[in-house]
């Protein structure tokens, strides 16, 4: 159980990020969640995460505006003080993001600074923002993707970006280890959510030819992720760190 402690996600109003937060908030955490600019999304997160009895906050972040990073730090540090009475958080889920689907040779500039601004570098300098406010002993789970391990054309800028992020992990765990902060990646495969437009989940044949590839011989659900983030921030869990997970069913093995 989590009981007592504060997890931040972003992204933290739908799909993955949403899943994860109520299944730590089920596992007795209370959770700060960001949204980019719809406020009746976190409103509605919020209230998801009141019935189940935990505290929340919806805080509005663009992941992609790594210039509103500190701004949004002395947020935090105010919700903790005026909710928690707390000066510092436990757990970091860098989750936000979006898909773009383009092939090498249709990749925009513009598409490729976007994917790399809120998959890399929002990750990178948004961590960095909030060092001063993790709890030694901390967690902090960086949300990768199975195409940073297998190829699928359309997502090379998306795949890189996610490909730089384990790299990132390992290197926050190497520097954060000092202070007991654990640093792991978590890469989903193909699941049925809005994600991408909602193509894995509303396309038929796309998620038939997914599952067929699968060693469980189907895609997954938001479940299957929120359930293995939530695990991976145990207690019992504490001594991994610097680690890939990967939680796609066995995608291409």
């Amino acid at each position: 159980m989590n009981t007592g402690k504060i997890a931040i996600i972003t992204g933290g109003t739908r799909g993955l990020g949403l899943n994860t937060a109520l299944k730590l908030a089920e596992s007795g955490a209370d959770i700060i969640l960001t949204y980019r600019s719809n406020a009746a999304d976190g409103a509605a997160a919020v209230a998801k995460i009141q019935k189940l009895g935990r505290q929340a906050v919806a805080l509005p972040l663009d992941v992609a505006d790594s210039r509103s990073f500190a701004a949004f730090a002395q947020e935090v540090k105010s919700a903790l003080a005026a909710n928690w009475q707390r000066d510092s958080f436990d757990y970091l889920v860098n989750n936000a993001g979006i898909g773009i689907n383009a092939s090498v040779a249709e990749t925009t500039e513009e598409q490729f600074d976007t994917l790399v601004n809120i998959h890399l570098k929002g990750p990178f300098f948004l961590t960095q923002n909030l060092l001063g406010l993790i709890a030694d002993g901390g967690r902090i789970v960086n949300i990768s993707s199975g195409l940073a391990r297998f190829a699928l054309p359309g997502f090379a800028a998306y795949a890189a970006a996610k490909g730089g992020v384990e790299v990132l992990t390992r290197y926050m765990a190497k520097e954060l280890g000092p202070r007991g902060i654990a640093v792991n990646t978590v890469a989903p495969g193909a699941i049925e959510t809005d994600f991408g437009g909602g193509v894995v989940r509303d396309n038929a044949d796309m998620n038939k030819a997914i599952a067929s590839q699968t060693a469980m011989g189907r895609v997954g659900l938001p479940d299957d992720i929120g359930d293995a983030i939530a695990a991976l921030l145990t207690p019992g869990n504490r001594w991994i760190t610097a680690q890939r997970i990967e939680v796609s069913g066995g995608m291409f093995i």
